[in-house]
C-alpha cells in the first residue's frame, strides 16, 4: 500500500510570523523536528514525504529524501480552510494512504506516528489520529457540561473526551473520497502525552515548546553520554 506523508507549510503566518522555520534555542528550525521523525519512517512505514508550500525558500530547510511540492498561491489566503489544501494535494499526488502532519506539533513521537499508520494499514480502521485524553469538569454557556453540580464525580471516574492533536492524521484514499475529511467514521485514536500535545500558534506557545524541546534534547544528550 503506497503511503505518502505530506506537510503543509506557509511561510507568511499572521499570529506568529515565520513560525514554521523559527529556531529553538540551539538553532534547530522548528520544521526540522517533525521532518526528522517522518524521515526515520521512510522506507518502512512511509514511501514518500512531501512539504507542500508555495514558497521555494522552504527547500533550504528540507533534509535529504524529503520532496518539495509547490502548491498554488491561492491556498495561502486567509479564507482557505485546511480541507481545500488536502483536496488539492490528494488530487496531485496519488497514494493508498496519506499521512498529514503539521510542523507546529513537533513532539508527537515517531512511535505514535508509526502506530497510527499501522492501524490504518491493518484495514481495521479507515483513519487514525493522535489525541490528548481529557477527564475534567467542563462548562458550556455558564452551565456544567459533563457533570452534576450537586454531585460531582471523581475526575478519574468521568467519561473521557479526546482532544485532537494536529499530527498525524492518517487516512485512506477511499475514506477521503467519501468524507472529504482527514478522519473517517471509523478512526483509531492514539492517546498521547501532555508534551506531545503542545501546539504552536502564538509566541507564548513557542516559548513553551522551546522549554519542552530543551528539556528533551538535554535528556537525549545525557543518554548518549
Amino acid at each position: 500500500m503506497r503511503t505518502v506523508a505530506f506537510v503543509p507549510v506557509k511561510l507568511k503566518n499572521e499570529r506568529l510570523p515565520g513560525k514554521n522555520i523559527k529556531r529553538f534555542s540551539d538553532g534547530t528550525p522548528l520544521i526540522s523536528v517533525l521532518l526528522d521523525k517522518l524521515s526515520a519512517l521512510k522506507g518502512t512505514e512511509i514511501d514518500e514525504i512531501y512539504v507542500y508550500c508555495s514558497d521555494e525558500r522552504i527547500i533550504g530547510y528540507l533534509p535529504e529524501g524529503v520532496r518539495f511540492l509547490k502548491r498554488p498561491v491561492f491556498l495561502d489566503e486567509k479564507s482557505v480552510k485546511g480541507r481545500m489544501i488536502y483536496e488539492e494535494f490528494v488530487k496531485t499526488i496519488k497514494a493508498d494512504i496519506y499521512v498529514l502532519a503539521h510542523v507546529t506539533t513537533p513532539f508527537v513521537t515517531k512511535e505514535h506516528i508509526m502506530t497510527c499508520i499501522e492501524k490504518v494499514k491493518s484495514g481495521m480502521y479507515d483513519s487514525a489520529f493522535c489525541a490528548k485524553k481529557l477527564q475534567t469538569f467542563l462548562w458550556q454557556d455558564g452551565k456544567p457540561y459533563n457533570f452534576d453540580l450537586q454531585n460531582p464525580p471523581r475526575t478519574q471516574d468521568m467519561k473521557p473526551f479526546y482532544v485532537e492533536i494536529p499530527t498525524p492524521y492518517v487516512f485512506t484514499l477511499n475514506s477521503f473520497r467519501q468524507n472529504h475529511a482527514r478522519t473517517g467514521y471509523n478512526p483509531y485514536i492514539c492517546e498521547c502525552t501532555e508534551p506531545e500535545s503542545v501546539d504552536i500558534d502564538y509566541a507564548d506557545d513557542f516559548e513553551l515548546a522551546d522549554a519542552v524541546y530543551c528539556r528533551m534534547t538535554a535528556g537525549d544528550s545525557g543518554k548518549e553520554a
